[in-house]
Formats: structure tokens, C-alpha cells, sequence
């Protein structure tokens, strides 16, 4: 039995909290006055600090304690989030995740970072000191006679649920013990009999009197993540109250004067939990038990183990329908059908397993703008839409360099400066749109600029310097966007920390034709340009339709179909299968596949097409026979076919025999052409 490395554990959950604290961030330079952002911040740091600790990584516990002892100024409300501050926070932040990843090396920064924080803080007083403060000193001279401010008396009962998740309430009291002088007592009334006592029930309660300021903020910190879901009272002591001498000694006694007090749930030790349940809206009977299992972190090798065997269950599936269709034993097909039943159900909640929604890609790329428009000294709006598309984990690790690469060359080249832009007529703050959508088969991801747009002449006369186009050569508008993803292609006038070295772009054609994804490049001159990845939704399992062409079987990816009609007779091929077809008004051009694959079995007599998109085009594939819809596990082609753009993969059929999947986005580009050339005739 192998067991997980809890470091390795800590930097994981370490990552998901700064990320989240970045996003807080981030968020807090926009909206600064957002109590919910500062608290949200402060919880990612303080639950840092204490798992830091707890694992040994001391260096992270003492940075971040600096860290929150500075940011607590702003929680409080005595300073503000600015900009400024904002900044520092992120370079702290970016301290921490090195001293969580490199722990073992030497960080010398950490008080230059702290250093800063604290200079900014200080010089950005906006609360003027009236506040908590004030009140002990003003409240003797008219409640003198009621009440002592600089004594008070704090109980707590913990969520039932407290121990079994860690706390320690011993931990808890050495930390109100800093606060000030207090006195303890444990509260024993609610104590059952040994016989039913349950070991991770925590029955006690406490009573601490407290000497000095007010300390609501000061508890509230003891109790960051505890206090939804327990019991807690915090009041001034009567002046004439003595402090006991020796509580500890008494304290079973003392639970009888807790009763006498206006605090009911200590007063009815059987009503005490239920009235918590219910109070909490199930926060510590059922909430708590959900929350622990409303996620389970698992590795992403065991994953794809899990779905390589989905796919070969759903293989041997196809093959025992095939057997039941040939055979006339009943139970043999209603037990082909049940199985079939069970595969498709298991295939499509494991392939929701790996589907993650890309909005948790697209959160990387706010800080990456902020960086950038301080780095640059311009205005960027990033907006962001679509956050709600999924798509395979594996194609969401494999697009962050891609996007990072677009989205800097959008801001560095595409954004002009804001005295270009406000000659232009635009505002000074230039746009950047990051989207994900829908488009059959395929995910489209946008990257929108409201720039300059690309020049033409420049691209092509770097495209001329570099050899790859003849002077004087004509080339379509789209085929010269492209060039800008040729290897080494920039047409930066200098090399900068950010650009001018020809090799963002080149990384970013790769990878997408690693994906068996396309780039479509669009731009306005003086408006902007348009970025548009084009990737399949999956890379595994897909529900697919099998058709004849020939003697061959090939595979429709489902998604991209959108109907099937009759293909009309009389229509005979003119100049290698450039023919279109009426389609409720509108003319879509349509393949033979007999042409295109060179099949030379004899046609059928009545062949169909089927209609298949791909963003905004449509083609017809004309085939001998439909067979059927199928679920597809897709076969990577080996690297001795990477060359044939025609198909995207294979996949085995249920009788062991291997049918090609049509790429359905190349196919469509190809029919495309066919309109193009004849709009240039």
C-alpha cells in the first residue's frame, strides 16, 4: 500500500489557496472596500500559516504571519487596498509559493518583501484614528457603574464536529492566552454518562475572563474557521464582578451560574446540539461530512488508467452487439443491450470526470495582465466569457503556454499606447477578451484585441527577408496570417524581456496541432484582431456516426453532424467534385469521398451526404451507406501518418476491424476552398 507524500500534499492545497488569494487580490484593486475579498485573502493566508507549520515548512509560516500581521491593518478597515499595496501583495504572494516549492533554498527577500509591505501600508493612511480605540477610554465615564471595559468574559462551545477535523482546543486557548491576562475555566455541564460518550464529541465547554482591550477582532481571529458553526459570547464583566480566584478548582460548580446568564444553550445541556445543527443550517452534522466529500483530489495517471479501460469495455461492449445482432438468442441480446446501457452510463460519467471547466484556465491569466500593463504602462481591460466551457483536462494543461503567448502578444504588439490610441479616436484604455464557446465538435477560444490590427506589408516583407514567400508571389489574406507561426517569424523592431524573438508563436502552431486543433487569424485595421483556437472537445471517447465509402468504414465525430439528406440524382462531378447542393436556400458544397479517398469499387446506386460544421462552415460528405451512430474510442494515428490531414484518428470496430475518424474541421476548411475558387472564377 503506497502512501501519499503529505509535503507534496501541502503544496497542492498550498497552490489552490494562493491562487485563490491572487484572485482576492486581484479582485480587492478593483473593489477595495469589499469586506468579502479582504476576509477571503485573509483566511487563504492564515490557513497557509497553520498548515505551514504543521508540515514544518517554518521559513512559510513565519513569512506569512509577517504577511497577515500587515494585511490585518487592512481587514480592519485602517488602511486601504491600493494599487500599491495590491502590487506588494502579489510580490509576496509570488515569495510564498517560492519558499512552499524551494524550501531548502536561501530566500533572501523575505524582509525586503515584509519591508515594503509595511512602508506602503503605512503610507497609505485613509481611517482616521477614531475607531475601537477610543471606546474603552470613553465608555468608564458614562457605563462605569455597568461595566468594566478592560474586563471580559468569553464562552465557546466547539462544532461537534471539531475534533475529528483537527482542532485542538488546547491550541486554541494558548492563543486567546496572548492576548492578554485571563483566567480558564472548562465548562462541564454537558458531560454524558461513560457509557455513551463519544470520544470525538467535544462535550467541554470554556469560560475565559479576559483582561484588557476590546478583543472581538482578536477572537475572531481564534476562531477564523470555526465560528459559523459553535458557540460563542463575548461581554464586559460588571465592574463590581471579582475576578476568581481560583476557578479551575470549581469548575463544575461554575456551570450553575453559566445558567443563570443570559446564554440558553449552555443552560439546557440536552437542547444544546440539536439547537447548533439547526442554528447552523446543518454546518455541523451534514454540512460538514459534505463538504468533505463534495471533492477528492485524485492523480491524473489514475484517470486516464480509468478511462483507457472505459475504452476498452466500450470496444468489448461493440463487439458482443455485433454477436447478439447475428444470434437469435434472446437473453444474449438483452444482455448485450443492458450492457450497452451500463457502458455508455459509465463512459459518460467518467469522461465528466476528466472534463474541467476552462474558467479555471482563463482565472491564470488575470495577473498576467495586471503584470503586463504595469510592465508596459498601459491601460488593459481584460474581460473574460465562457468561463462555464469544458473541455478534457488534458487539453486544459497542454493550452496555458498557447494562451500565455497570445494574450502577451495581443498586449505587446496589438495594444497601442494611450496617446496612439486617444489620436486614434479610441479610449485610452485598450481591451483584451479572452472566450470559449461551443462549435459542434469543437471548442472555439478567442483571443480579442481592440488594437491596431496586424499589418499586412510588414508581415509580408519579413515573410520575404526570411525566405518564406517569393517577392511578387500572391497569397490569400489568410494563408499571409499565418506566416506570423512560422518558426523564428517576429516583426518586432527590437528584442524586448516580452517579445521580438520568433518563438511564441511557433509554440503556439505546435501545440494546437498537437491538440488536432486549428488557428483562424482575423484582424480590422485600426480595430483589433481576432485569434480563434479551434479544438475537439475530447480526446478519448466519442459517440460517432460509421459510414461506407467503398469497401472502407469510416467515423463522423456525432457532434459535427447536422443532418443527413439524399443525394439528388443527376448530379454528375465537375472538376474534381466541386459541386453544391441546395440546402434549404442555401448552397453548401459537398465532397465525394469516393474522389478523395481514390476508391474504385463501383458507387451505389443511391448515395447519401451527410452535412457536417465546423465553426462557422459547412460541407456535405457524400458516402455509399450510413451504417450507423457508434461510440468511438479514438486511436492516436502513429507519427508515420501525421501527415494525412484527412483523418484524426482510429478507432476498432466491434468485429476487430480498425475504421479511420474523418476530420471533420479539415474536410469542411477543404469544401471552403471550393467556394473561395469559385468566387474568384
Amino acid at each position: 500500500m503506497s502512501f501519499s507524500d503529505p509535503n507534496e500534499t501541502f503544496r497542492q492545497e498550498a497552490r489552490e489557496l494562493l491562487e485563490q488569494l491572487e484572485l482576492c487580490l486581484l479582485d480587492l484593486e478593483h473593489t477595495p472596500g469589499n469586506d468579502d475579498l479582504v476576509n477571503s485573502a485573509f483566511r487563504a493566508l492564515h490557513t497557509i500559516k497553520g498548515s505551514g507549520a504543521m508540515f514544518g515548512f517554518t521559513a512559510v509560516a513565519a513569512f506569512v504571519h509577517e504577511f497577515e500581521t500587515a494585511f490585518d491593518q487592512v481587514r480592519k478597515g485602517q488602511t486601504q487596498a491600493t494599487p500599491t499595496l495590491i502590487a506588494v501583495a502579489l510580490d509576496a504572494k509570488d515569495h510564498i509559493a517560492k519558499l512552499i516549492e524551494h524550501p531548502d533554498q536561501d530566500h533572501d527577500g523575505s524582509d525586503a518583501i515584509l519591508e515594503a509591505l509595511r512602508a506602503t501600508i503605512a503610507g497609505t493612511d485613509v481611517v482616521p484614528a477614531a475607531p475601537k480605540a477610543a471606546t474603552p477610554e470613553a465608555a468608564p465615564a458614562q457605563d462605569a457603574p455597568a461595566a468594566d471595559p478592560g474586563r471580559w468574559r468569553i464562552r465557546f462551545r466547539l462544532p461537534g464536529d471539531a475534533l475529528v477535523y483537527g482542532t485542538n482546543p488546547l491550541l486554541l486557548l494558548d492563543e486567546i492566552k496572548a492576548i492578554g491576562p485571563c483566567t480558564i475555566t472548562a465548562l462541564t455541564d454537558t458531560i454524558p454518562s461513560l457509557d455513551i460518550i463519544d470520544p470525538e464529541v467535544p462535550y467541554l465547554g470554556w469560560q475565559v475572563d479576559l483582561e484588557g482591550p476590546d478583543p472581538h477582532d482578536a477572537i475572531d481571529d481564534v476562531f477564523l474557521f470555526l465560528k459559523d458553526g459553535m458557540e460563542l459570547s463575548i461581554e464586559p464583566l460588571a465592574a463590581d464582578t471579582a475576578t476568581p480566584a481560583a476557578p479551575e478548582v470549581t469548575a463544575v460548580e461554575e456551570a450553575p451560574v453559566a445558567a443563570s446568564e443570559p446564554v440558553p444553550t449552555v443552560a439546557a445541556p440536552p437542547a444544546a446540539k440539536p439547537a447548533r445543527t439547526a442554528k447552523s443550517g446543518e454546518a455541523e452534522a451534514g454540512g460538514g461530512e459534505r463538504a468533505a466529500s463534495s471533492s477528492m483530489r485524485v492523480d491524473a495517471e489514475r484517470l486516464d488508467e480509468l478511462m483507457d479501460r472505459v475504452g476498452e469495455l466500450v470496444i468489448a461492449q461493440a463487439r458482443l452487439t455485433q454477436i447478439a445482432n447475428m444470434s437469435s438468442d434472446g437473453n444474449l441480446k438483452t444482455i448485450a443491450e443492458e450492457l450497452e446501457r451500463l457502458s455508455s452510463g459509465l463512459r459518460d460519467t467518467t469522461m465528466g470526470i476528466r472534463m474541467v471547466p476552462i474558467g479555471t484556465l482563463f482565472s491564470r491569466f488575470r495577473r498576467l495582465v495586471h503584470d503586463l500593463s504595469r510592465d508596459l504602462g498601459k491601460e488593459i481591460e481584460f474581460i473574460t466569457t465562457g468561463e462555464d466551457t469544458e473541455l478534457d483536462k488534458t487539453m486544459i494543461e497542454r493550452l496555458a503556454d498557447p494562451l500565455v503567448h497570445l494574450i502577451r502578444n495581443s498586449v505587446d504588439h496589438g495594444l497601442e499606447s494611450a496617446e496612439k490610441r486617444l489620436a486614434a479616436g479610441k479610449s485610452a484604455h485598450g481591451t483584451v477578451r479572452l472566450s470559449a464557446v461551443y462549435a459542434g465538435a469543437e471548442v472555439a477560444i478567442s483571443v480579442i484585441d481592440d488594437g491596431a490590427g496586424l499589418n499586412a506589408e510588414r508581415i509580408r516583407a519579413k515573410a520575404e527577408e526570411a525566405g518564406l514567400l517569393a517577392p511578387d508571389a500572391k497569397i490569400a489574406e489568410q494563408d499571409l496570417w499565418q506566416m506570423i507561426f512560422a518558426p523564428g517569424f517576429s516583426t518586432a523592431k527590437e528584442v524586448t524581456s516580452l517579445s521580438g524573438r520568433g518563438v511564441g508563436m511557433d509554440v503556439v502552431k505546435r501545440t494546437i496541432d498537437g491538440l488536432r486543433g486549428s488557428i483562424d487569424v482575423s484582424t480590422t485595421p485600426g480595430q483589433g484582431s481576432t485569434m480563434t483556437l479551434r479544438l475537439p472537445l475530447t480526446l478519448a471517447i466519442i459517440d460517432g456516426m460509421l459510414v461506407r465509402v467503398g469497401n472502407g468504414r469510416f467515423t463522423i465525430p456525432l457532434a459535427a453532424v447536422e443532418e443527413c439528406v439524399e443525394l439528388p440524382e443527376g448530379i454528375e462531378a465537375n472538376a474534381r467534385g466541386r459541386n453544391f447542393l441546395d440546402i434549404r436556400g442555401s448552397l453548401v458544397p459537398f465532397l465525394r469521398l469516393r474522389e478523395v479517398f481514390g476508391t474504385t469499387a463501383p458507387p451505389e446506386p443511391h448515395q447519401k451526404v451527410v452535412i457536417v460544421s465546423s465553426g462557422e462552415g459547412r460541407v456535405g460528405l457524400v458516402v455509399d451507406q450510413i451504417i450507423g451512430n457508434n461510440q468511438t474510442v479514438i486511436k492516436q494515428l502513429s507519427k508515420l501518418h501525421s501527415s494525412i490531414k484527412s483523418f484524426s484518428g482510429a478507432t476498432i470496430l466491434g468485429d476487430g476491424t480498425v475504421a479511420l475518424i474523418l476530420d471533420t474541421s479539415h474536410l469542411v476548411a477543404f469544401g471552403q476552398g471550393y467556394v473561395d475558387q469559385g468566387r474568384a472564377a
